[in-house]
């Protein structure tokens, strides 16, 4: 049966992502707080906060899920095309607060954004924790786009990304799964189905099948030092 819990400050368990509700689609719980462990108990059981600035605390488990497999995003030969004329250079872990700030900016026909200063300063919490990461993208020196997640064992989660530069972001998801294939990441969660997403390789699994693979590569274990601030680069 589908509903909506409703949480305290204290750290409880979050309830089965299969109560989420049917509309609005993945909808949990409303409430609690953004303290680290509450957000890692959350991703550790499929579960993830979005909410506006003036909204209470939301988390949501959507079904279906848009998952991607390191290692298969779709780039279109133009894309591909367009990347080796750039001179942009990549990087892990050098700027996150930086791109958080870059995904927090409002977007075109948008009054405001969902990636609070709470939001800001929760990731970056687990940041300094070693859990959260980004990718950067570089052009003569000047961030130009970027993306940041979570690390959950063999699983990203993606959380936003940006770009100042056409492409940018795009380049950014590339390398991100060029580097999640070599470090032994299985999985990369995406979160809400799109065409965006669909166009670039995701794919849609139900919430049941994307839990059971998600309990499956939770506690994987990848390289100790698959998070250093490092200089990566893209292959094409």
């Amino acid at each position: 049966m589908n509903s909506l819990s409703y949480l305290n400050h204290e750290l409880e368990r979050f309830p089965s992502p299969e109560y989420a509700l049917t509309d609005p689609n993945g909808l949990l719980a409303i409430g609690g707080d953004l303290h680290p462990t509450r957000l890692l108990n959350a991703y550790y059981e499929g579960i993830f906060p979005w909410f506006n600035a003036d909204d209470p605390i939301l988390w949501w488990s959507p079904d279906p899920r848009a998952v991607f497999v390191p290692g298969t995003m779709k780039a279109s030969r133009s894309l591909i095309k367009s990347l080796k004329k750039q001179t942009w250079t990549f990087t892990i872990n050098r700027a996150f607060k930086e791109v958080m700030l870059g995904c927090a900016a409002p977007r075109a026909a948008q009054d405001g954004t969902w990636i609070t200063q709470d939001i800001q300063h929760a990731y970056f919490e687990l940041h300094k924790q070693g859990l959260a990461h980004s990718v950067e993208v570089w052009s003569e020196g000047t961030l130009i786009g970027g993306l940041y997640g979570l690390a959950i064992g063999q699983v990203f989660c993606g959380e936003s990304m940006f770009h100042t530069q056409t492409n940018a972001s795009k380049a950014a998801m590339l390398v991100l799964h060029q580097y999640l294939l070599k470090q032994g990441f299985k999985l990369i969660d995406a979160q809400v189905v799109n065409p965006h997403l669909e166009s670039l390789g995701a794919t849609a699994l139900k919430r049941k099948d994307f839990i059971n693979l998600l309990k499956r590569f939770r506690d994987g274990k990848v390289a100790s030092n698959s998070w250093v601030v490092k200089e990566v680069f893209l292959e094409l």
